[in-house]
Parts: C-alpha cells; sequence; structure tokens
C-alpha cells in the first residue's frame, strides 16, 4: 500500500523531473522454499510472508550443526527461496525507459516480469539490472528466486535473498548510460586541481537525437563553482556517444583522512533547453599514488596502510545490515569501517560507509 501511494506521488513527478528512481524496497512478498509457477503473475501468493528488503533469510536460522554451511557459515540453512513484488505502472511512464536495479542478490538469482524471464545472475556481490519497458502492464509482478543451496559456497557466511537495496528507475529513452560518468584527480594540490570528467549517452529511441552534456561541480559546502557544457552531437537511434571535459578548480579543499572534503558532479544530458537527463556522481579531490620503495602517499604524506579483514555482513546480524548498526558511538569508534547498504537519492544511488 505504501508503495501504491509513492508511485500516485511520484506520477507526476515523472513528468517533471528527467530522472526518476523509487526505492523498491517494501512490500515484497517471501516464501523460504521453492514454489513451481511462482514466476506467472497469477500465482496466488496471498498466504506469503511480507518482507523488507535488505533481506537475509538464512540469518533467521536455525541454527544445525548438519545444515550445508558448515561452521564457516555459522551451521546456517541454505536453500531456495522466492520474492514477488505487486506495482501499478502509471500513465506518465509511457514513452519512458523503466529499469530494475539490485545491488545483490545472494545467489543464482533469475528474475521475471509477468512471467517473462529478464535473465540470471549467478554472482551473488555484484549489482546488475534490467530493462522492464515493453513487459508492463497497468499491474505488474516481479518475481525473484534465488538459490544458495549448493553450500559450503564460500568459507565465509554468504547469507541468502535480496540482502541489498533494490530500486526502480524511469528515464528519457535518451539518457546517460548505466555506470558510465567517471571522475578523476589527474592534479591535485592545494593551490590547484585538474578534473577530469567522462561519460557516456545512450539514445533508446526510435530516430536520431542531437545532444550535448552539461558538467557541473558542486563544493562541499553545496555551492555550484563550474560549469561546463559540451557541443552538441548527432546520436543515432540504439547508438551512444561519449563526452568529456577537463575543468580546473582553484583552491580546491582537498579530500584528507581528517577532512573527508566531498564535492559533486552533477551531469545532465540537454537537447536545446529541455533536460533529458540528470545524475549526481560524489568524489573527492585528493593526490593518491604508491611508491615502490616507500608505500602509499596521499597530498603529499606518506604513511603505512591499515586494515583489517572484513566480509561483507556484520556478524550476528547477517548479511542484510541494518543501518543502524553502524554507529559513531563511543562503543563502536575503534572497530572497522563497515560499508553501508546504498542510500537511493532522487537522482542516483550514492554508495557511503559508516
Amino acid at each position: 500500500m505504501r508503495f501504491l501511494l509513492s508511485l500516485a506521488l511520484c506520477a507526476s513527478c515523472v513528468m517533471a523531473a528527467s530522472r526518476v528512481t523509487i526505492s523498491f524496497n517494501d512490500d515484497w512478498r517471501f516464501q523460504k522454499s521453492d514454489a513451481d509457477g511462482a514466476e506467472k503473475a497469477d500465482f496466488n501468493d496471498a498466504a506469503w510472508r511480507t518482507v523488507t528488503v535488505p533481506h537475509d533469510w538464512s540469518i533467521e536460522g536455525p541454527f544445525d550443526e548438519k545444515n550445508p554451511t558448515g561452521g564457516a557459515g555459522a551451521f546456517l540453512p541454505a536453500g531456495t527461496g522466492w520474492y514477488r513484488r505487486h506495482f501499478s505502472a502509471p500513465p506518465a511512464w509511457d514513452g519512458r525507459r523503466v529499469f530494475i536495479e539490485f545491488d545483490g542478490v545472494m545467489a543464482n538469482s533469475d528474475v521475471w516480469i509477468n512471467g517473462e524471464h529478464l535473465g540470471r545472475r549467478p554472482y551473488g556481490y555484484v549489482s546488475f539490472r534490467y530493462e522492464l519497458t515493453g513487459h508492463l502492464k497497468s499491474e505488474n509482478v516481479l518475481a525473484v528466486r534465488c538459490d544458495n543451496s549448493a553450500e559450503p559456497a564460500s568459507r565465509w557466511y554468504a547469507g541468502a535473498g535480496i540482502y541489498r537495496n533494490v530500486r526502480l528507475a524511469v528515464t528519457d529513452p535518451v539518457h546517460i548510460d548505466q555506470w558510465a560518468t567517471f571522475v578523476t584527480t589527474p592534479k591535485a594540490t592545494a593551490a590547484a586541481a585538474t578534473v577530469h570528467v567522462a561519460s557516456s549517452v545512450v539514445n533508446q529511441s526510435d530516430k536520431e537525437r542531437t545532444v550535448a552534456m552539461q558538467f557541473m561541480l558542486v563544493d562541499p559546502s553545496g555551492k555550484a563553482i563550474v560549469t561546463r557544457r559540451t557541443k552538441p552531437v548527432a546520436i543515432a537511434a540504439g547508438k551512444s556517444a561519449g563526452f568529456e571535459q577537463t575543468i580546473e578548480v582553484d583552491k580546491p579543499e582537498l579530500w584528507d583522512l581528517g577532512h573527508p572534503a566531498m564535492y559533486k558532479l552533477v551531469a545532465s544530458v540537454t537537447e536545446g533547453a529541455n533536460s533529458l537527463d540528470l545524475e549526481s556522481t560524489p568524489f573527492g579531490i585528493r593526490d593518491a599514488h604508491f611508491d615502490a620503495a616507500t608505500g602509499f602517499w596521499l597530498n603529499g604524506r606518506n604513511f603505512k596502510l591499515k586494515g583489517v579483514c572484513l566480509h561483507h555482513e556484520l556478524g550476528g546480524l547477517g548479511a542484510a545490515v541494518p543501518d543502524r548498526a553502524c554507529s559513531n558511538s563511543a562503543s563502536t569508534r575503534s572497530a572497522p569501517r563497515i560499508t553501508r547498504r546504498r542510500r537511493i537519492s532522487s537522482t542516483s544511488a550514492t554508495a557511503w560507509a559508516c
């Protein structure tokens, strides 16, 4: 019900925004066993549990020394689980491209939309997405089957299920390609920095489109400091084109261990006066390199790297690590830093840590 309300609220947003990203974490129906025909839209899942992802069903137990995960997997259960998600597609999505994005499913996942198989992803630690455009109806069912029964699969606890975030992305047919934007700082000093940005735009419309890209840098205080616009490029239907710029920044705030200053690149695709797509990428301006004789250098300082053996799960809490488990309290300040689940904004998914 909460998701249907959010879709109703976002239906008008889709018309006004170049890209809309909707959290798809709530209101999944789940069964911890295999189920014949569960990929079909008319399958009866009324008796299934309602869960919120990220979700790790293996950590629920029961613990048993006979479980195939063995001691390295904490003697927790393995097997097959199903997730199903009912949702509506508002008319505002007509003519746009719709993608479902998974940050991680453990493991051997298969995904269907309304009974149509979208793909299989064996590896559980990688992000992936599928396009829903062309498969959508007014009412839809997304089904996910995951199978980690081939245990032991590793020498640590791997978890089971949709253990990372899921989101729905709605874009214009002409948009920034997936994972196409890169920001590097080939020169970074306290006096000046060079920021190189590159991205790629894909044309999924049925005709040639002439577009440009605008790159805007936002400083750590939230102020836009530099804007650069590329020359327009004609992109044939079904093709893509790359764009890049080199931007000079005077007196940058350098990212450092004691001062993790974060800039932001706001990249937009424009067609004349119209904005077709928008994506935000956080980055730090810093000089980092390794020297064969002395080791690691950051902003002109040489020091030793210190680390720990840190797996993706959080002990007894499992693979779907709750945000509140990451704390800066005195009791955990000396603990290793734990990479949290991706946080979602209206323009992009940003990885962050506690």
